[in-house]
C-alpha cells in the first residue's frame, strides 16, 4: 500500500512551526529548501525568498510531516480552517500527554486530554499556527 503523509501550508511560518514540531517529536529534518533555491524564482520579492519551499520531518518509520509556505506574490492565500486534523496515535498515556502539552502550547484547546466515552485517552486542539491535531492513546487495536 502507498504511504500517506500530512502536508501542511503556512503563510511564512513553516520554519517556526517545524522547529516546534522537531522539538516535540525529535528527529532531524530530511530536507529544508527555500523559495530562493528554486529555478525561476529570481523575481520573487525579497520578503518571500527565505520562505520554505519544502520541509520534511520524519515522525516515525512510516510517517513524514511535510510543509511549505505560500507565496502571496503568486496570488496564494492561506485559509485556516477545521477541515483537516493530524491524528497522532501514541504508544502510552505519558507520550500522549507530552505531545499534547508541547504542541498545544499557545494554541486553542478543543478537548483536553481525558478518558473519552469510547474508551481511549484523547484530546484535540489547534496549535499556535492554526494546525489542528488529535492526540489519541488506545490500549485496543483500531
Amino acid at each position: 500500500m502507498a504511504k500517506m503523509n500530512p502536508y501542511l501550508n503556512f503563510d511564512g511560518q513553516a520554519e517556526e512551526a517545524f522547529n516546534l514540531y522537531k522539538s516535540v517529536f525529535g528527529g532531524e529534518f530530511l530536507m529544508v529548501s527555500r523559495m530562493s533555491d528554486g529555478p525561476g524564482m529570481e523575481n520573487v520579492p525579497e520578503n518571500e525568498k527565505n520562505r520554505i519551499m519544502h520541509i520534511s520531518l520524519p515522525i516515525n518509520a512510516d510517517t513524514i510531516l511535510m510543509a511549505s509556505d505560500i507565496l502571496p506574490s503568486f496570488g496564494h492565500v492561506l485559509n485556516k480552517g477545521n477541515s483537516m486534523y493530524i491524528s497522532v496515535h501514541t504508544e502510552s498515556r505519558e507520550e500522549a500527554d507530552r505531545l499534547f502539552k508541547g504542541l498545544s502550547e499557545g494554541g486553542e484547546i478543543e478537548m483536553p486530554m481525558e478518558d473519552a466515552f469510547w474508551g481511549d485517552y484523547f484530546g484535540s486542539f489547534a496549535d499556535r499556527f492554526g494546525i489542528r491535531w488529535m492526540i489519541n492513546y488506545s490500549t485496543q487495536q483500531h
